[in-house]
């Protein structure tokens, strides 16, 4: 494989997309299955029973979120998407956080989401009467086992994601009809026939035990709802932009009805003691209930190539947002460097397995997979608000004069997007003075609020020093202008090749 040099004029990404890709690439970051089968019983943990309630609640500001970044969107196509937006309408540093904290909340989501495809694995094999290998127990609950089996899949799914959206998004798109199927299968089943009784209450927020709960719940169920914005991150691939747009909303609606579907589902057949005690076993454990072997083992088998499918989707996203940031010299060159044989940033792709396979390493310090996931997920979810906030902030700044001009769509551009931001602001302050004052110590453990405070205060102050290097180190002209390379040149949007 041989590479571009780095330029200051980039060379174009392939473009061959449709709105069906975005969707397939979309989706499967999102990972609905994933998000069901193991986020559902994370967030029960916290809201109880109210999981359709949380789920309902958190799609309000997230809706607003995609508003902004559609519209934005449709006046600046860029791979860079929320770091380019940011910059350029509120300021460099914190469009370059924005570029910052996705990266690092990527590298942190492959990380969990390898444990948890090495966990599937390993349950897969336990139903098939597999429980050692030699000496070896097989535990689908320790982090070290999983962690090695999926950085297996990890390395295969990141070669894959090398030869182009295209090839990826033809195996994604066949991962998400079989996810689909099983998933609407067990959960419509699961509907009718579960034994709990299905009761309004569920859909009533005030019912949540409390203010932290439901501070905690609300960044969980964006958690469970990122990923969308997948589809902008490959808008510089699409046939058409707009497709971008088009991709990004109907995947949000889409893990809308979902997630309402599994959440009662899950609350119909198991009580809340079994929803929350099962972690990464949750979908197993959901389809032992509903059915005898081998029927049993299909939600766990859509559970892998879930995770397997969302493993491949954070890689294309992030590699080609560090693209747009390389491209502008707030990372090095490595990450702009485009394959001649594939047209995909090549060298950057490897680098973000290679730095996920690393950090999944690092988790071995969390020895039980369940308090790995709860730690992450967290940690993430506070990241991820900040960034979709900023990014809402940027839209409600870049459109303003809209509320002059046609006070309807200033209410679509501009308040919804910043009312959206300021929810996502409080909530995540909130739950970070929650941590803070429920202990007096440091442990590195899931229930230890200054760990769990911790962990995002790094990523964001990791953000601030790249963002110094950046500035006064490599010089980068994008801190002097916030615009980021080929934002206003329609001839790489138009041009296919």
């Amino acid at each position: 494989m041989t590479d571009q040099p780095y330029t200051a004029d980039p060379p174009e990404l392939r473009r061959s997309l449709s709105v069906l890709d975005g969707v397939a690439v979309a989706a499967s970051s999102t990972a609905a299955t994933t998000s069901i089968g193991i986020g559902l019983g994370v967030t029960a943990g916290v809201v109880g029973l109210h999981l359709p309630a949380i789920m309902l609640l958190a799609f309000l500001p997230v809706l607003g979120i995609a508003g902004a970044y559609s519209r934005l969107n449709r006046v600046e196509p860029n791979a860079g998407n929320g770091y380019v937006w940011v910059g350029r309408s509120l300021n460099p540093w914190l469009g370059f956080m924005v570029g910052w904290v996705n990266i690092v909340a990527t590298v942190a989501f492959l990380a969990y989401t390898t444990a948890v495809t090495g966990s599937a694995m390993l349950q897969l094999a336990e139903e098939a009467g597999v429980h050692r290998i030699g000496s070896l127990a097989l535990d689908p609950g320790s982090t070290a086992q999983t962690t090695a089996v999926g950085i297996v899949v990890l390395v295969a799914v990141t070669l894959t994601a090398v030869t182009g959206i295209r090839t990826a998004a033809r195996l994604q798109t066949g991962l998400l009809v079989f996810e689909y199927v099983v998933l609407l299968g067990f959960c419509g089943y699961g509907i009718v026939t579960g034994p709990h009784a299905f009761s309004l209450s569920w859909f009533d927020p005030f019912a949540i035990p409390s203010a932290t709960a439901l501070a905690q719940g609300m960044l969980l169920s964006v958690f469970c709802y990122w990923g969308f914005e997948a589809a902008f991150s490959v808008n510089e691939e699409v046939r058409d932009p707009r497709d971008a747009s088009r991709a990004g909303l109907i995947t949000l609606v889409t893990m809308l009805g979902l997630f309402l579907l599994g959440s009662v589902a899950f609350q119909r057949v198991l009580s809340e003691k079994e929803l929350a005690g099962h972690g990464a076993e949750g979908l197993a454990f959901f389809g032992d209930r509903l059915a005898a072997q081998p029927w049993a083992a299909l939600p766990l088998v859509a559970l892998m190539f879930s995770a397997v499918a969302s493993l491949q989707a954070g890689v294309i996203p992030t590699a080609r947002g560090m693209f747009a940031m390389s491209r502008d010299r707030t990372l090095g060159p490595v990450w702009s460097r485009v394959s001649a044989r594939y047209g995909t940033p090549a060298a950057g792709t490897l680098l973000i397995g290679a730095l996920a396979a690393a950090v999944a390493g690092l988790a071995l310090v969390i020895p039980r997979l369940a308090d790995m996931i709860m730690a992450t997920v967290n940690a993430v979810g506070i990241v991820v608000a900040l960034s979709y906030a900023l990014t809402a902030l940027a839209a409600a700044a870049r459109f303003r004069s809209l509320l002059r001009e046609d006070w309807r769509q200033g209410v679509r551009a501009v308040v919804l997007p910043a009312l959206s931001a300021l929810a996502l602001l409080g909530l995540g302050g909130y739950l970070g003075w929650s941590f803070y004052t429920s202990t007096d110590h440091f442990e590195v453990s899931a229930d230890n609020g200054w760990f769990l405070l911790t962990t995002p205060l790094a990523m964001i102050a990791s953000g601030f020093v790249a963002a110094g290097w950046a500035r006064y180190v490599r010089r980068s002209p994008y801190f002097r202008t916030g615009e980021g390379t080929d934002a206003d040149a329609p001839q790489l949007l138009t041009t296919s090749n």
